[in-house]
């Protein structure tokens, strides 16, 4: 099956990639290695005053751009990669939306399917189209033969912000996507069978994402207190096994993967409740079991995770 974002992004993708969150930035390069796997060819990462970034969809993300451009140049030098021009971007989770949109009954002309989608995306986003910057990508139909659009959404306004910080270094951004979408890139690389959940967590809720043949079926954003976690995932699951499980089950894709990133839903805790929920046996995946070699343990998978995902584009 086809990458799901290969019409979202450029034809010709680094292998180099930043990614934000509150609190913290992290830079990457990596190179294909044999059988599959990645390593980290040049890495590192920055702690960030609490208060530079406040990941937000509607409202200003980063107070002092002199200080993250600062921090930006500091951050290559410390990985070898100040003379690097070009980067993909991971957004911090809160700053992006991402929606899958089912169309209900077929259009009978273009005009008609992009005042549908219109409609669809500002109810979903909850904005004017016209001060987003939004792409969109068509998803195979669903078991009932229904179109499907996976679209993400991002503030004009908040790209510029984080473009501007890069373009004071010379650096150009040619790929720019949520934080989630990064991570999931683990979920779709070498082949794996089944469908794979994400569950990404940050401060302000949790982030789920079920792949199947290397499409998203499903995208939850939840905004939620961290102790609320467990019972949101509970809820996901559920609606995934009475909605999404029969399917699966037909089509010989029952879920056989979990990747659980972020510090506000334990690894196995979250795996004990996929497993009591799904009757599964499952155990979170590290970086090793995604393909990825971490040159040392002092780096987090955690915390690269994202911007390596999307430097994996590079091959794909």
């Amino acid at each position: 099956m086809p990458n799901p974002l290969a019409k979202l992004i450029n034809p010709w993708y680094p292998a180099t990639a930043i990614g934000f969150k509150k609190g913290l930035a992290s830079m990457v390069q990596l190179e294909r290695g044999r059988g599959g796997m990645s390593s980290l060819r040049r890495a590192a990462t920055v702690a960030l005053p609490a208060t530079l970034i406040q990941p937000s969809f509607n409202e200003p993300n980063i107070l002092n751009p002199a200080e993250l451009t600062a921090a930006l140049r500091d951050l290559a030098a410390s990985a070898g990669l100040l003379q690097q021009r070009r980067w993909s971007v991971a957004l911090p989770e809160g700053a992006s939306r991402s929606l899958i949109l089912t169309l209900e009954s077929q259009p009978v002309s273009n005009a008609e399917l992009e005042e549908v989608l219109t409609w669809k995306m500002e109810r979903g986003f909850g904005s004017s189209l016209e001060e987003l910057s939004i792409s969109r990508e068509r998803l195979p139909a669903d078991p009932q033969g229904r179109d499907r659009y996976l679209v993400v959404a991002t503030r004009t306004a908040v790209l510029d912000e984080y473009e501007g910080a890069m373009h004071s270094l010379g650096w150009r951004a040619g790929l720019i996507l949520p934080r989630h979408m990064g991570e999931g890139q683990w979920l779709t690389i070498n082949g794996a069978k089944g469908d794979g959940l994400l569950l990404s967590s940050s401060e302000k809720g949790l982030t789920a994402v079920v792949f199947r043949d290397k499409q998203p079926l499903i995208i939850r954003t939840i905004d939620c207190e961290p102790h609320e976690c467990e019972d949101e995932l509970y809820r996901l699951l559920l609606f995934y096994r009475d909605r999404r499980g029969g399917e699966a089950e037909q089509a010989g894709q029952m879920l056989s993967r979990v990747l659980v990133l972020g510090e506000m839903l334990g690894k196995d805790r979250a795996c004990k409740i996929v497993n009591e929920t799904l009757g599964a046996n499952l155990c979170a995946l590290g970086a090793a079991d995604v393909g990825l070699q971490l040159a040392t343990r002092e780096l987090s998978f955690d915390a690269i995770a994202a911007p390596a995902g999307l430097a994996t584009l590079a091959w794909q």
